[in-house]
Protein backbone atom coordinates (compact mmCIF):
# COMPACT_ATOMS: atom_id res chain seq x y z
CA UNK A 1 0.00 0.00 0.00
CA UNK A 2 1.52 3.67 -0.93
CA UNK A 3 -0.30 6.64 0.21
CA UNK A 4 0.25 9.87 -1.17
CA UNK A 5 -1.21 12.81 0.78
CA UNK A 6 -2.69 15.51 -2.22
CA UNK A 7 -4.06 17.85 0.44
CA UNK A 8 -4.89 17.27 4.11
CA UNK A 9 -8.10 15.29 3.33
CA UNK A 10 -7.51 13.34 0.30
CA UNK A 11 -4.83 11.04 -0.45
CA UNK A 12 -4.41 8.62 -3.32
CA UNK A 13 -3.02 5.19 -4.01
CA UNK A 14 -2.39 2.88 -6.79
CA UNK A 15 -4.07 -0.27 -6.42
CA UNK A 16 -5.16 -1.39 -2.98
CA UNK A 17 -5.78 -4.77 -1.77
CA UNK A 18 -8.79 -6.09 0.41
CA UNK A 19 -6.04 -6.97 3.32
CA UNK A 20 -4.75 -3.04 3.16
CA UNK A 21 -8.34 -2.21 4.48
CA UNK A 22 -7.63 -2.70 8.14
CA UNK A 23 -4.45 -0.51 7.73
CA UNK A 24 -6.26 2.08 5.75
CA UNK A 25 -8.86 2.42 8.80
CA UNK A 26 -6.22 2.78 11.19
CA UNK A 27 -4.55 5.49 9.45
CA UNK A 28 -7.54 7.63 10.46
CA UNK A 29 -9.68 7.53 6.85
CA UNK A 30 -13.29 7.48 6.73
CA UNK A 31 -14.26 6.90 3.32
CA UNK A 32 -13.03 5.35 -0.03
CA UNK A 33 -13.45 5.69 -3.51
CA UNK A 34 -12.29 3.64 -6.36
CA UNK A 35 -11.71 5.13 -9.64
CA UNK A 36 -10.46 1.83 -11.69
CA UNK A 37 -13.30 -0.40 -13.60
CA UNK A 38 -13.87 -3.65 -12.40
CA UNK A 39 -12.19 -6.27 -14.59
CA UNK A 40 -8.97 -4.09 -16.24
CA UNK A 41 -6.98 -6.47 -14.53
CA UNK A 42 -6.20 -9.83 -13.96
CA UNK A 43 -5.36 -9.23 -10.20
CA UNK A 44 -7.16 -6.51 -9.08
CA UNK A 45 -10.20 -7.70 -6.49
CA UNK A 46 -13.66 -6.20 -7.27
CA UNK A 47 -15.01 -3.27 -5.85
CA UNK A 48 -17.37 -5.50 -4.36
CA UNK A 49 -14.98 -7.00 -2.52
CA UNK A 50 -13.37 -3.88 -1.52
CA UNK A 51 -16.38 -2.27 -0.62
CA UNK A 52 -17.45 -5.41 2.08
CA UNK A 53 -14.13 -4.92 3.55
CA UNK A 54 -14.42 -1.40 3.83
CA UNK A 55 -17.45 -1.75 5.63
CA UNK A 56 -16.56 -4.14 7.94
CA UNK A 57 -13.88 -1.57 8.83
CA UNK A 58 -16.19 0.83 9.49
CA UNK A 59 -15.80 2.68 6.41
CA UNK A 60 -17.95 4.35 3.36
CA UNK A 61 -17.18 3.28 0.01
CA UNK A 62 -18.18 5.02 -3.50
CA UNK A 63 -17.70 3.47 -6.83
CA UNK A 64 -16.84 6.20 -9.52
CA UNK A 65 -14.96 3.98 -12.41
CA UNK A 66 -12.87 5.94 -14.96
CA UNK A 67 -11.59 4.32 -18.43
CA UNK A 68 -7.79 4.68 -18.49
CA UNK A 69 -6.78 7.98 -20.29
CA UNK A 70 -10.21 9.27 -20.76
CA UNK A 71 -11.53 11.46 -17.80
CA UNK A 72 -14.85 12.72 -19.11
CA UNK A 73 -16.35 16.04 -17.67
CA UNK A 74 -19.34 13.32 -16.34
CA UNK A 75 -16.51 11.60 -14.92
CA UNK A 76 -15.55 14.76 -12.60
CA UNK A 77 -19.19 15.51 -11.71
CA UNK A 78 -19.76 12.17 -10.70
CA UNK A 79 -16.72 12.58 -8.57
CA UNK A 80 -17.83 15.44 -7.00
CA UNK A 81 -21.29 14.16 -5.88
CA UNK A 82 -19.23 11.37 -4.40
CA UNK A 83 -17.25 13.63 -2.22
CA UNK A 84 -20.45 15.35 -1.35
CA UNK A 85 -21.54 12.34 0.47
CA UNK A 86 -18.25 10.92 2.28
CA UNK A 87 -16.55 11.73 5.22
CA UNK A 88 -13.21 13.32 5.24
CA UNK A 89 -10.21 12.17 5.43
CA UNK A 90 -10.61 9.80 2.14
CA UNK A 91 -8.71 7.86 -0.08
CA UNK A 92 -9.46 7.17 -3.81
CA UNK A 93 -7.40 4.59 -5.65
CA UNK A 94 -6.87 3.48 -9.32
CA UNK A 95 -4.34 1.22 -10.96
CA UNK A 96 -1.25 3.93 -10.40
CA UNK A 97 -3.21 6.88 -8.94
CA UNK A 98 -2.99 9.80 -11.43
CA UNK A 99 -7.46 9.16 -12.43
CA UNK A 100 -7.88 9.70 -8.93
CA UNK A 101 -5.37 12.63 -8.78
CA UNK A 102 -6.95 14.10 -12.40
CA UNK A 103 -10.23 13.65 -10.94
CA UNK A 104 -9.66 15.47 -7.91
CA UNK A 105 -7.60 18.01 -9.85
CA UNK A 106 -9.99 19.31 -12.00
CA UNK A 107 -12.77 18.74 -9.49
CA UNK A 108 -11.05 21.74 -7.31
CA UNK A 109 -10.18 24.15 -10.83
CA UNK A 110 -13.19 26.23 -9.94
CA UNK A 111 -12.10 26.61 -6.06
CA UNK A 112 -8.29 27.01 -6.24
CA UNK A 113 -5.30 28.50 -8.27
CA UNK A 114 -3.79 26.33 -10.98
CA UNK A 115 -0.39 26.90 -9.29
CA UNK A 116 -1.46 25.35 -6.08
CA UNK A 117 -3.16 22.01 -7.74
CA UNK A 118 -0.21 21.42 -9.65
CA UNK A 119 2.14 21.88 -6.99
CA UNK A 120 0.18 19.52 -4.79
CA UNK A 121 0.09 17.03 -7.49
CA UNK A 122 3.38 17.14 -7.91
CA UNK A 123 4.57 16.64 -4.18
CA UNK A 124 2.06 13.54 -4.42
CA UNK A 125 4.44 12.24 -7.39
CA UNK A 126 1.61 13.14 -10.22
CA UNK A 127 2.44 16.00 -12.71
CA UNK A 128 -1.06 17.41 -14.04
CA UNK A 129 1.19 19.69 -16.16
CA UNK A 130 -0.56 17.91 -19.24
CA UNK A 131 -3.81 18.85 -18.54
CA UNK A 132 -3.26 22.23 -17.25
CA UNK A 133 -5.40 23.39 -20.27
CA UNK A 134 -8.51 21.59 -18.67
CA UNK A 135 -7.77 23.00 -15.10
CA UNK A 136 -7.52 26.39 -16.54
CA UNK A 137 -10.88 25.77 -17.79
CA UNK A 138 -12.50 25.27 -14.58
CA UNK A 139 -12.24 21.11 -15.27
CA UNK A 140 -14.25 20.74 -18.27
CA UNK A 141 -13.02 19.84 -21.63
CA UNK A 142 -11.76 22.72 -23.84
CA UNK A 143 -12.98 23.25 -27.01
CA UNK A 144 -9.99 25.72 -28.62
CA UNK A 145 -6.79 24.87 -30.05
CA UNK A 146 -5.27 28.33 -29.73
CA UNK A 147 -6.82 31.80 -29.42
CA UNK A 148 -3.64 33.56 -30.72
CA UNK A 149 -0.13 33.11 -32.13
CA UNK A 150 2.94 34.88 -32.36
CA UNK A 151 6.48 34.37 -33.61
CA UNK A 152 7.72 35.85 -30.37
CA UNK A 153 5.93 35.75 -26.76
CA UNK A 154 7.43 37.17 -23.84
CA UNK A 155 6.55 36.31 -20.49
CA UNK A 156 6.41 38.94 -18.32
CA UNK A 157 6.87 43.18 -19.07
CA UNK A 158 9.38 44.41 -16.65
CA UNK A 159 12.56 45.28 -17.03
CA UNK A 160 13.93 42.29 -18.64
CA UNK A 161 10.64 41.30 -20.65
CA UNK A 162 10.32 44.73 -22.32
CA UNK A 163 14.13 45.51 -23.06
CA UNK A 164 14.11 42.27 -25.08
CA UNK A 165 11.10 43.33 -27.08
CA UNK A 166 12.69 46.44 -27.94
CA UNK A 167 15.67 44.43 -28.35
CA UNK A 168 14.37 42.45 -31.25
CA UNK A 169 12.19 45.20 -32.58
CA UNK A 170 15.38 47.09 -33.29
CA UNK A 171 17.23 44.09 -35.04
CA UNK A 172 13.75 42.37 -36.61
CA UNK A 173 10.84 45.69 -36.91
CA UNK A 174 8.52 43.56 -38.66
CA UNK A 175 8.89 40.35 -36.15
CA UNK A 176 5.11 39.63 -34.43
CA UNK A 177 5.72 40.29 -30.93
CA UNK A 178 3.51 39.75 -27.95
CA UNK A 179 3.98 40.32 -24.62
CA UNK A 180 2.02 38.99 -21.67
CA UNK A 181 1.32 40.90 -18.18
CA UNK A 182 -1.33 41.61 -15.63
CA UNK A 183 0.17 45.28 -14.71
CA UNK A 184 -1.05 48.01 -15.16
CA UNK A 185 2.61 50.00 -13.86
CA UNK A 186 5.92 49.41 -14.47
CA UNK A 187 8.27 50.43 -11.90
CA UNK A 188 11.94 51.61 -12.02
CA UNK A 189 12.71 48.95 -9.09
CA UNK A 190 16.54 49.98 -8.16
CA UNK A 191 14.92 52.97 -7.36
CA UNK A 192 13.33 52.38 -4.62
CA UNK A 193 16.21 52.38 -2.25
CA UNK A 194 16.45 56.12 -2.81
CA UNK A 195 12.67 56.09 -1.82
CA UNK A 196 13.27 55.23 1.20
CA UNK A 197 16.73 57.22 1.46
CA UNK A 198 14.76 60.13 1.16
CA UNK A 199 16.41 61.07 -2.36
CA UNK A 200 13.27 60.09 -5.02
CA UNK A 201 10.16 60.70 -4.98
CA UNK A 202 7.95 57.39 -5.24
CA UNK A 203 6.04 58.82 -8.25
CA UNK A 204 9.64 58.83 -10.26
CA UNK A 205 9.52 54.90 -9.92
CA UNK A 206 6.65 54.50 -11.86
CA UNK A 207 5.06 54.65 -15.56
CA UNK A 208 1.89 52.99 -17.23
CA UNK A 209 2.70 49.70 -18.74
CA UNK A 210 1.08 50.98 -21.76
CA UNK A 211 3.50 54.09 -22.56
CA UNK A 212 6.71 51.86 -22.31
CA UNK A 213 5.09 48.57 -24.52
CA UNK A 214 7.37 49.15 -27.66
CA UNK A 215 5.55 50.12 -30.65
CA UNK A 216 4.21 47.60 -32.87
CA UNK A 217 4.28 44.89 -29.58
CA UNK A 218 1.22 43.18 -28.81
CA UNK A 219 0.36 43.56 -25.11
CA UNK A 220 -2.21 40.80 -23.60
CA UNK A 221 -3.09 41.91 -20.33
CA UNK A 222 -3.42 38.55 -18.72
CA UNK A 223 -1.97 36.51 -16.00
CA UNK A 224 -0.41 33.16 -16.81
CA UNK A 225 -1.47 29.84 -15.64
CA UNK A 226 0.19 27.13 -17.34
CA UNK A 227 2.70 25.98 -19.88
CA UNK A 228 2.58 23.46 -22.95
CA UNK A 229 6.03 23.99 -24.14
CA UNK A 230 5.45 20.59 -26.01
CA UNK A 231 2.90 22.08 -28.01
CA UNK A 232 4.49 25.44 -27.79
CA UNK A 233 1.52 26.69 -25.85
CA UNK A 234 1.32 29.46 -22.92
CA UNK A 235 -2.09 28.76 -21.45
CA UNK A 236 -3.82 31.96 -19.93
CA UNK A 237 -6.01 32.21 -16.70
CA UNK A 238 -9.58 31.74 -18.32
CA UNK A 239 -8.07 29.10 -20.38
CA UNK A 240 -7.16 31.58 -23.33
CA UNK A 241 -4.39 29.45 -25.44
CA UNK A 242 -1.54 31.84 -26.67
CA UNK A 243 0.79 29.58 -29.62
CA UNK A 244 4.30 30.73 -29.78
CA UNK A 245 7.43 29.71 -32.53
CA UNK A 246 9.91 30.94 -29.74
CA UNK A 247 9.20 32.23 -26.31
CA UNK A 248 10.72 33.91 -23.66
CA UNK A 249 10.57 33.35 -19.95
CA UNK A 250 11.08 36.56 -17.65
CA UNK A 251 8.08 37.72 -14.96
CA UNK A 252 10.65 38.05 -12.26
CA UNK A 253 10.43 36.49 -9.26
CA UNK A 254 7.68 36.49 -6.08
CA UNK A 255 8.39 38.22 -3.04
CA UNK A 256 7.46 35.82 -0.50
CA UNK A 257 6.03 38.20 2.52
CA UNK A 258 3.58 35.35 3.67
CA UNK A 259 6.22 33.02 4.62
CA UNK A 260 7.49 34.94 7.78
CA UNK A 261 5.04 34.60 10.36
CA UNK A 262 3.02 37.75 10.94
CA UNK A 263 4.91 40.13 8.88
CA UNK A 264 1.63 40.59 6.18
CA UNK A 265 -0.37 41.78 8.94
CA UNK A 266 2.45 44.94 10.30
CA UNK A 267 3.76 45.46 7.07
CA UNK A 268 3.48 49.43 7.06
CA UNK A 269 2.62 49.80 10.69
CA UNK A 270 4.71 49.14 13.85
CA UNK A 271 7.78 50.35 12.45
CA UNK A 272 8.14 47.25 10.29
CA UNK A 273 8.56 48.68 6.79
CA UNK A 274 10.53 47.32 3.36
CA UNK A 275 11.80 49.33 0.17
CA UNK A 276 10.95 46.11 -1.44
CA UNK A 277 7.47 47.36 -2.13
CA UNK A 278 6.44 50.92 -3.91
CA UNK A 279 3.98 51.82 -1.35
CA UNK A 280 6.32 50.68 1.43
CA UNK A 281 9.27 52.67 0.80
CA UNK A 282 8.06 56.45 1.43
CA UNK A 283 7.39 54.86 5.15
CA UNK A 284 10.82 53.61 5.25
CA UNK A 285 11.89 57.40 5.15
CA UNK A 286 8.87 58.32 7.26
CA UNK A 287 10.11 56.11 10.12
CA UNK A 288 14.00 56.85 9.31
CA UNK A 289 13.07 60.76 9.80
CA UNK A 290 11.16 60.20 13.46
CA UNK A 291 14.01 57.87 14.93
CA UNK A 292 15.41 60.03 17.83
CA UNK A 293 16.26 56.42 19.90
CA UNK A 294 15.82 52.84 19.80
CA UNK A 295 17.23 50.25 18.13
CA UNK A 296 16.20 49.96 14.17
CA UNK A 297 17.11 46.09 12.62
CA UNK A 298 17.65 45.61 9.17
CA UNK A 299 16.68 41.73 7.65
CA UNK A 300 18.43 39.75 4.73
CA UNK A 301 16.47 36.91 4.57
CA UNK A 302 18.73 33.65 2.46
CA UNK A 303 19.62 34.04 -1.22
CA UNK A 304 18.71 34.00 -3.85
CA UNK A 305 17.30 37.37 -3.23
CA UNK A 306 16.99 40.70 -5.97
CA UNK A 307 19.89 42.88 -5.56
CA UNK A 308 21.84 41.31 -3.00
CA UNK A 309 23.04 44.66 -1.37
CA UNK A 310 19.84 46.21 -1.00
CA UNK A 311 18.88 44.94 2.67
CA UNK A 312 22.24 46.37 3.83
CA UNK A 313 21.59 49.95 1.45
CA UNK A 314 18.53 50.83 3.66
CA UNK A 315 21.22 50.26 6.54
CA UNK A 316 23.63 52.65 5.48
CA UNK A 317 21.30 55.19 4.11
CA UNK A 318 19.87 55.34 7.42
CA UNK A 319 22.48 55.50 9.53
CA UNK A 320 24.05 57.91 7.64
CA UNK A 321 20.63 60.25 8.23
CA UNK A 322 20.89 59.72 11.97
CA UNK A 323 24.81 60.41 11.44
CA UNK A 324 23.80 63.44 10.21
CA UNK A 325 20.83 65.22 12.76
CA UNK A 326 23.49 63.64 15.34
CA UNK A 327 20.83 60.80 16.44
CA UNK A 328 23.18 57.81 16.06
CA UNK A 329 24.64 57.66 19.27
CA UNK A 330 20.84 56.81 20.56
CA UNK A 331 20.36 54.12 17.97
CA UNK A 332 21.00 50.66 18.13
CA UNK A 333 21.47 48.89 14.41
CA UNK A 334 21.53 45.69 14.32
CA UNK A 335 21.67 43.66 10.92
CA UNK A 336 20.37 40.19 10.77
CA UNK A 337 21.61 37.96 7.52
CA UNK A 338 20.23 34.84 7.33
CA UNK A 339 24.11 34.08 5.25
CA UNK A 340 27.52 34.16 6.85
CA UNK A 341 29.13 37.18 5.03
CA UNK A 342 28.49 40.98 4.45
CA UNK A 343 28.74 40.75 0.42
CA UNK A 344 29.30 37.97 -1.74
CA UNK A 345 32.26 39.95 -3.57
CA UNK A 346 35.04 39.73 -1.20
CA UNK A 347 36.74 42.76 -2.51
CA UNK A 348 34.03 44.79 -1.82
CA UNK A 349 33.80 44.23 1.56
CA UNK A 350 36.60 46.36 3.77
CA UNK A 351 34.85 49.93 2.29
CA UNK A 352 31.59 48.56 3.41
CA UNK A 353 33.50 48.04 6.80
CA UNK A 354 34.27 50.59 7.36
CA UNK A 355 31.03 52.13 6.80
CA UNK A 356 29.35 49.17 9.58
CA UNK A 357 32.04 51.07 11.77
CA UNK A 358 31.17 54.34 11.11
CA UNK A 359 27.37 53.36 12.11
CA UNK A 360 28.28 51.27 14.84
CA UNK A 361 25.98 48.17 13.47
CA UNK A 362 25.80 44.95 14.75
CA UNK A 363 26.54 42.10 12.04
CA UNK A 364 24.67 39.28 13.08
CA UNK A 365 25.47 36.48 10.44
CA UNK A 366 22.77 32.98 10.01
CA UNK A 367 20.06 34.94 11.32
CA UNK A 368 17.06 34.48 9.57
CA UNK A 369 14.10 36.19 10.10
CA UNK A 370 10.86 33.45 10.99
CA UNK A 371 8.03 35.63 12.21
CA UNK A 372 7.09 39.50 13.43
CA UNK A 373 5.00 40.49 16.42
CA UNK A 374 4.19 43.79 15.08
CA UNK A 375 2.24 45.14 17.60
CA UNK A 376 4.72 43.93 20.45
CA UNK A 377 7.59 45.18 18.48
CA UNK A 378 9.64 41.85 18.53
CA UNK A 379 11.08 39.75 16.16
CA UNK A 380 12.21 35.97 16.01
CA UNK A 381 15.28 34.90 14.11
CA UNK A 382 16.26 31.01 13.56
CA UNK A 383 19.67 31.23 14.11
CA UNK A 384 21.58 28.25 12.28
CA UNK A 385 25.44 28.47 12.23
CA UNK A 386 27.99 25.80 11.29
CA UNK A 387 28.19 22.86 13.08
CA UNK A 388 25.89 24.18 15.94
CA UNK A 389 22.17 23.17 16.54
CA UNK A 390 19.99 25.66 15.74
CA UNK A 391 18.46 27.84 18.03
CA UNK A 392 15.83 30.89 17.88
CA UNK A 393 16.09 34.20 19.64
CA UNK A 394 13.85 36.78 19.68
CA UNK A 395 14.84 40.74 19.40
CA UNK A 396 12.80 44.02 20.43
CA UNK A 397 12.91 46.82 17.77
CA UNK A 398 11.78 49.97 17.82
CA UNK A 399 11.86 50.01 13.28
CA UNK A 400 12.71 47.30 11.27
CA UNK A 401 13.25 47.05 7.50
CA UNK A 402 12.66 43.79 6.24
CA UNK A 403 13.69 41.92 2.89
CA UNK A 404 11.68 38.94 2.46
CA UNK A 405 12.01 35.31 1.38
CA UNK A 406 11.76 35.36 -2.38
CA UNK A 407 11.07 32.12 -4.65
CA UNK A 408 10.13 31.71 -8.67
CA UNK A 409 6.32 32.33 -9.40
CA UNK A 410 4.10 29.92 -8.26
CA UNK A 411 3.27 29.06 -11.62
CA UNK A 412 6.96 28.85 -13.06
CA UNK A 413 8.28 26.87 -9.59
CA UNK A 414 5.66 23.73 -11.06
CA UNK A 415 6.10 23.93 -14.69
CA UNK A 416 8.06 22.01 -16.83
CA UNK A 417 10.64 24.89 -17.41
CA UNK A 418 11.96 24.66 -13.97
CA UNK A 419 14.77 22.94 -12.67
CA UNK A 420 14.39 21.17 -8.85
CA UNK A 421 14.48 24.61 -6.96
CA UNK A 422 12.11 25.86 -9.25
CA UNK A 423 14.14 28.42 -11.31
CA UNK A 424 13.64 28.14 -15.48
CA UNK A 425 16.77 26.22 -16.33
CA UNK A 426 18.69 27.50 -19.28
CA UNK A 427 22.18 27.59 -20.30
CA UNK A 428 24.16 30.07 -18.46
CA UNK A 429 26.09 31.94 -21.05
CA UNK A 430 23.54 31.13 -24.02
CA UNK A 431 20.14 31.94 -21.69
CA UNK A 432 18.32 29.33 -24.34
CA UNK A 433 16.62 26.71 -22.01
CA UNK A 434 18.36 23.07 -21.72
CA UNK A 435 15.69 21.39 -22.84
CA UNK A 436 13.16 23.46 -25.38
CA UNK A 437 15.21 24.85 -27.72
CA UNK A 438 12.62 27.69 -28.50
CA UNK A 439 12.55 29.16 -25.01
CA UNK A 440 14.77 31.23 -23.42
CA UNK A 441 14.77 32.93 -20.25
CA UNK A 442 16.31 36.24 -18.32
CA UNK A 443 15.99 38.25 -15.48
CA UNK A 444 15.80 37.08 -11.63
CA UNK A 445 13.35 34.14 -12.86
CA UNK A 446 16.31 32.23 -14.35
CA UNK A 447 18.75 30.17 -12.93
CA UNK A 448 21.82 31.08 -14.03
CA UNK A 449 24.50 31.42 -11.25
CA UNK A 450 24.62 35.75 -11.73
CA UNK A 451 23.30 38.87 -8.89
CA UNK A 452 19.74 39.12 -9.93
CA UNK A 453 19.54 42.96 -10.71
CA UNK A 454 18.46 45.42 -13.53
CA UNK A 455 21.94 45.57 -14.74
CA UNK A 456 22.20 42.01 -15.49
CA UNK A 457 19.04 42.13 -16.95
CA UNK A 458 20.09 45.23 -18.80
CA UNK A 459 22.87 43.04 -20.42
CA UNK A 460 20.69 39.84 -20.72
CA UNK A 461 18.05 41.16 -23.01
CA UNK A 462 20.51 41.95 -25.86
CA UNK A 463 22.08 38.45 -26.08
CA UNK A 464 18.63 36.39 -25.88
CA UNK A 465 17.37 38.94 -29.14
CA UNK A 466 20.97 38.03 -30.99
CA UNK A 467 20.24 34.37 -29.84
CA UNK A 468 16.77 34.51 -30.86
CA UNK A 469 17.46 36.45 -34.36
CA UNK A 470 20.48 33.69 -35.35
CA UNK A 471 17.53 31.19 -34.48
CA UNK A 472 15.00 32.48 -36.92
CA UNK A 473 17.97 32.24 -39.77
CA UNK A 474 18.33 29.20 -38.70
CA UNK A 475 21.85 29.50 -37.12
CA UNK A 476 23.17 28.31 -33.73
CA UNK A 477 23.71 30.77 -30.68
CA UNK A 478 25.84 33.57 -31.05
CA UNK A 479 26.06 35.45 -28.72
CA UNK A 480 27.07 34.69 -24.48
CA UNK A 481 26.26 36.33 -21.60
CA UNK A 482 29.04 36.67 -18.96
CA UNK A 483 26.88 36.71 -15.49
CA UNK A 484 27.48 40.52 -15.48
CA UNK A 485 25.52 42.41 -12.52
CA UNK A 486 25.98 45.56 -10.50
CA UNK A 487 25.15 46.69 -7.04
CA UNK A 488 25.60 50.35 -6.55
CA UNK A 489 25.92 50.12 -2.90
CA UNK A 490 24.75 53.31 -0.73
CA UNK A 491 27.01 53.36 1.98
CA UNK A 492 26.14 57.61 2.47
CA UNK A 493 24.12 59.99 0.51
CA UNK A 494 26.67 60.82 -1.18
CA UNK A 495 28.79 58.33 -1.72
CA UNK A 496 28.15 54.76 -3.08
CA UNK A 497 30.53 51.51 -3.84
CA UNK A 498 29.55 50.48 -7.18
CA UNK A 499 29.90 46.44 -7.33
CA UNK A 500 30.49 45.30 -10.59
CA UNK A 501 30.75 41.47 -11.34
CA UNK A 502 29.87 39.02 -13.48
CA UNK A 503 30.14 34.52 -12.82
CA UNK A 504 32.38 33.44 -10.40
CA UNK A 505 32.54 37.29 -8.61
CA UNK A 506 34.99 38.33 -11.53
CA UNK A 507 35.16 41.90 -11.31
CA UNK A 508 34.06 43.61 -14.39
CA UNK A 509 34.35 47.20 -13.96
CA UNK A 510 32.75 49.64 -16.48
CA UNK A 511 35.29 52.34 -16.26
CA UNK A 512 38.89 52.75 -15.53
CA UNK A 513 40.34 52.96 -11.85
CA UNK A 514 41.62 56.58 -12.81
CA UNK A 515 37.69 57.59 -13.47
CA UNK A 516 35.59 55.16 -11.17
CA UNK A 517 37.34 52.86 -8.28
CA UNK A 518 34.44 50.69 -7.62
CA UNK A 519 36.01 49.22 -4.84
CA UNK A 520 35.97 52.30 -2.98
CA UNK A 521 32.96 54.94 -2.11
CA UNK A 522 32.81 57.47 -4.68
CA UNK A 523 30.88 60.55 -5.35
CA UNK A 524 31.34 59.37 -9.30
CA UNK A 525 29.03 56.40 -9.02
CA UNK A 526 26.40 58.61 -6.52
CA UNK A 527 26.42 60.42 -9.82
CA UNK A 528 25.59 57.40 -11.95
CA UNK A 529 22.98 56.27 -9.82
CA UNK A 530 21.19 59.49 -9.03
CA UNK A 531 21.17 61.05 -12.11
CA UNK A 532 22.86 58.80 -15.30
CA UNK A 533 20.88 55.58 -14.43
CA UNK A 534 17.31 56.57 -14.36
CA UNK A 535 17.23 58.08 -17.93
CA UNK A 536 19.20 54.90 -19.26
CA UNK A 537 16.51 52.84 -18.21
CA UNK A 538 13.63 54.60 -19.56
CA UNK A 539 14.95 55.96 -22.41
CA UNK A 540 17.82 53.53 -23.44
CA UNK A 541 17.31 49.84 -22.00
CA UNK A 542 13.32 49.65 -22.21
CA UNK A 543 13.83 51.05 -26.23
CA UNK A 544 16.22 48.83 -26.98
CA UNK A 545 19.29 51.29 -27.50
CA UNK A 546 22.21 49.11 -26.16
CA UNK A 547 24.20 51.57 -24.42
CA UNK A 548 27.39 49.71 -22.71
CA UNK A 549 25.36 46.54 -23.02
CA UNK A 550 26.63 44.89 -26.79
CA UNK A 551 26.05 41.53 -26.79
CA UNK A 552 29.55 39.60 -26.30
CA UNK A 553 30.34 36.89 -28.84
CA UNK A 554 29.65 33.36 -28.18
CA UNK A 555 33.08 31.40 -27.78
CA UNK A 556 33.33 28.45 -29.42
CA UNK A 557 35.46 25.45 -27.76
CA UNK A 558 37.35 23.72 -29.35
CA UNK A 559 38.70 20.45 -28.31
Amino acid sequence: MELRKISPKFTVSPQISVEDIPAIAAEGFQAIICNRPDGEGADQPSFEEIEAAAKAAGLQARYVPVQSGMVKDEDVEAFGDALADLQRPLLAYCRTGTRSATLWSFHEAKKRPMSEILSATKAAGYDMNGVARRIANGGKTPTDTGDAHFEVVIIGAGAGGISVAASLKSRKPGLNIAVIDPADIHYYQPGWTMVGGGIFDAQSTAKTMGSLIPKGVHWIKSAVAAFEPKNNAVILDGCRVVKYDRLVVCPGLKLDWGKVEGLEETLGRNGVTSNYRYDLAPYTWQLVEQMREGRAIFTQPPMPIKCAGAPQKAMYLSGDAWFRRGVLKDIDIQFMNAGGVLFGVKDYVPALMQYVKKYDAGLNFFHNLVSVDGPAKKATFRVEKPDTDPTEVTVEFDMMHVCPPQTAPDFIRVSPLADAAGWVDVDQATLRHKEFENIWSLGDVMNAPNAKTAAAARKQAPTVADNIVADIAGRSAVAQYDGYGSCPLTVERGKIVLAEFGYGGTLQPSFPKFILDGTKPTRTAWFLKETVLPPIYWKAMLRGKEWMAKPEKLKVLVE
